[in-house]
């Protein structure tokens, strides 16, 4: 596709670069006529900013979620406008605060939390933001104003590089000729939340800029859970016919607390918390240059420079994993206390591509090339610090070192990929990566954490699609990927010393790293000029996977890292979306069916299953192949209807899904059974006023039900009178811990639109 600057940049069906780093992105198809949907789209595949793939020739079940329709909506961040317009996307909400929750795609997780096997990769303009340390993706550091288009790319995708066993997702952020003008925005409403943003962008002929600031405070809506985001975004380009040359940077200071999840028997009261304070501060900056060269329309050069810096600061209320009733309460036998870390993780690098899009022997060909580089330092930092008997930890004793770790981090990837057109109905695909994985671990106390890993493979995919009819495409695909283990797993990987993460580590047996192979197949249509469907089958199949096993002590979240063999996620997407007049209506339905393959012996001893008559004492549990992977719903239903009528548009959002297993009844077979499912109903609305005001509101969970999205297995020690510390731990009882999704909210917004209209769809 040609390019074009200026004000001749075409306004509708954006070309969207994916990546700083790698080969792939999406492109966004609009539905002709169809009022403004936070739906997902068939979409086309590009492998570098200006060159378009048909999305003819894609053989997956590409998504795009459009920014307009998550401002329309007033998303809180990325994660929620995810949970409402993708398919086969959940939440867990591990920490108690909603900027932290884990994302889950087709039974795969990218999370904040330290403990969660990773394995999405996510991207913001091309820079990949899983951390270093443990792969984590921490939602609060993207800016959800700056959103151009959320691209969710499922199955595994070597291209993308490590860690892409069960999808990509990429952000594109706005620039000055796609979001010419400006914006200041008011929100407030319940849990105290109240919050001020602006952007602004605008463009010359060859030169354009955007930049968006927030600050947000949320009160939150149960106890101990605030929130106080606040983030600056820029990006500068220079365009012509030739040369594009964009810089971008982003800052961020957050201050996060949550108020962990719950046993059963205090969920009468789901606002409290079990202790507390436990909180989180992030403070990063990073800057990206991204520069391409063309030479005609068929020959392109991408080259790419990035730096991240994240300094993140944590404190953890903890049960003392190894109080002794026995022994008077005092210093050295304190029942609670807690962990303080300090994380400083930094990351640069780069990539170059070539891509050709010349013809092969009369035949359309996309031919893509490239090597990157990245590299990591993390410093980490973990102290302990003895409290008392109260649920509140909040202590004055002093901070005692127990571990400081430095890992240094590397990967070198070299990729190819190559789309050719057999004929005009079909296309094959093809791709392959080679990725060389260096961690180095070095104790700054002793030696016990001493280490340097190597893991290295070429990973390859095929596609096929083929469209017999122009309304209607059939594809099938077969793709290989790997994860490398992380610093963090690779330093807590020993069942004889579980860390209660991202605390005391110990000399551990290397990990194996994790490797994917994966089918899927699917069809893809329109009926008519305004109604889209797809329906999507998957089959991936994880080899040496990591879990994260919960060694099931006072502290729920103390356990290790260790390989279980086979694991599986298989399941079916349908998906419907168009218009009836001014009326839009879009369903989503997926089935994700994720399983252990291999059987293994875990211990869990808070799990009612653990023992046997043989070994009353025994606290293992054996886990069969097709038992059910916690924290992973079978069923997943999404609908949403959108009117608008001259200056008002009003939406309803219902979500529902059904039951999860707890983390620590990887069995299946604890007697709390699993969470329950649940439904919520969402509605918004928004009014056009003259001059450029708008007002905007939104009720989240309008029938207030209860519900939750996670649980886990533990040990509830808080039993005396008042729920107070049983001291003698004769009334210690193993419960299942729950995190509670909020209740009912409203929230009201104005906004005042200055200079030209956003130009994108």
């Amino acid at each position: 596709m040609a390019f074009v600057h200026g004000r001749d940049r075409p306004k509708g069906g954006a070309i969207l670069g994916l990546s700083l780093l790698l080969p792939a992105a999406v492109a966004a198809q609009s539905v002709p006529a169809a009022p403004s949907l936070p739906t997902v789209e068939v979409v086309g595949r590009v492998v570098l900013p200006e060159t378009e793939t048909p999305a003819s020739e894609v053989p997956a079940d590409v998504q795009t979620l459009r920014g307009s329709a998550i401002s329309s909506r007033r998303a809180l961040d990325v994660t929620e406008a995810l949970n409402h317009g993708a398919n086969s996307v959940t939440l867990n909400d591990t920490s108690g605060n909603p900027f932290q929750p884990d994302v889950n795609l087709r039974g795969f997780t990218a999370s904040p939390a330290i403990g969660t096997p990773q394995g999405i990769s996510v991207f913001v303009d091309g820079v990949r933001v899983n951390e270093a340390f443990a792969d984590t993706v921490n939602w609060d550091l993207i800016p959800a104003a700056a959103i151009a288009s959320i691209t969710v790319m499922p199955g595994s995708q070597p291209v993308f590089g490590l860690n892409t066993l069960g999808g990509a997702l990429s952000v594109t952020t706005k620039s000055g000729f796609t979001h010419p003008g400006g914006e200041i925005r008011l929100t407030g409403g319940s849990f105290g939340r109240l919050g001020v943003e602006f952007e602004a962008g605008g463009h010359g002929r060859y030169v354009d800029y955007y930049v968006v600031g927030n600050d947000l405070r949320d009160a939150g809506w149960a106890d101990h859970n605030p929130s106080h985001v606040r983030q600056l975004f820029g990006k500068a380009g220079y365009h012509d016919a030739d040369t594009d040359v964009v810089v971008s940077t982003t800052l961020v200071n957050n201050r996060l607390e949550g108020n962990q999840t719950l046993p059963l028997s205090l969920s009468g009261q789901p606002r409290q918390a079990y202790t507390y304070p436990d909180f989180q501060t992030n403070r990063l900056a990073s800057a990206s240059v991204l520069s391409t060269r063309r030479w005609g329309n068929d020959l392109r050069l991408t080259a790419n420079m990035y730096w991240r810096d994240l300094d993140t600061h944590v404190i953890n209320s903890n049960v003392n994993n190894d109080f002794d009733p026995g022994t008077a309460v005092g210093p050295g036998n304190q029942p609670t206390g807690n962990v303080i870390n300090d994380v400083h993780q930094a990351r640069f690098g780069g990539s170059i591509q070539l891509t050709s899009l010349r013809g092969l022997a009369g035949h359309a060909n996309r031919l893509t090339v490239g090597v990157s580089e990245d590299r990591g330092g993390v410093g980490f930092v973990q102290s302990n610090q003895e409290s008392g008997a109260s649920r509140d930890t909040t202590s004055s004793s002093p901070e005692m070192l127990a571990t400081s770790l430095r890992a240094t981090t590397g990967n070198t990837g070299a990729y190819a990929l190559e789309s050719f057109a057999i004929d005009r109905t079909t296309f094959l695909t093809v791709s392959a990566r080679f990725d060389r994985a260096t961690v180095s671990l070095r104790d700054r106390i002793g030696t016990a954490l001493d280490g340097d890993h190597v893991f290295q493979r070429l990973n390859p995919s095929i596609g096929l699609t083929y469209s017999p009819v122009p309304a209607v495409t059939g594809y099938v695909s077969y793709a290989e990927a790997m994860r490398a283990p992380s610093p963090v797993e690779l330093t807590c990987a020993d069942p004889a010393a579980p860390c209660s993460l991202p605390n005391a580590f110990a000399s551990d047996p290397a990990l194996k790293p994790v490797v994917s192979r994966s089918l899927e197949a699917g069809l893809r249509g329109a009926i008519g000029e305004r109604w889209r469907w797809s329906m999507a089958w998957f089959d991936t199949v994880l080899h040496d996977d990591i879990q994260f096993i919960s060694s099931g002590s006072g502290a729920t979240s103390a356990g290790y890292f260790r390989n279980v063999g086979r694991t599986r996620r298989h399941g079916i997407e349908l998906a419907l979306n168009g218009a009836v007049g001014p009326l839009a209506l879009s369903g989503r339905y997926a089935f994700i069916d994720a399983t252990f393959r291999s059987p293994f012996a875990v211990g869990s001893p808070n799990n009612s299953s653990a023992g046997s008559l043989a070994c009353p004492n025994c606290t293992d549990i054996g886990v069969a192949s097709g038992d059910r992977i916690p924290g992973i719903p079978r069923q997943v239903l999404k609908l949403r209807a959108e009117v608008a009528v001259a200056t008002i548009e009003l939406g309803a959002s219902l979500l529902a899904q059904s039951s999860s297993y707890a983390r620590g009844d990887e069995n299946n077979r604890d007697v709390n059974g699993p969470v329950p499912g649940f439904a919520t109903l969402d509605v918004d609305a928004g009014y056009s006023l003259p001059g450029g005001w708008r007002l905007s509101g939104r009720i989240a969970n309008v029938l207030n039900r209860r519900y939750s999205t996670f649980g886990t297995l533990g040990q509830n020690v808080f039993t005396g009178p008042g729920q107070s510390f049983d001291a003698s731990g004769a009334r210690w009882r193993a419960e299942q811990f729950r995190s509670f999704g909020a209740p009912r909210g409203v929230w009201v917004g104005v906004s005042y639109r200055f200079g030209e209209k956003a130009g994108a769809p």
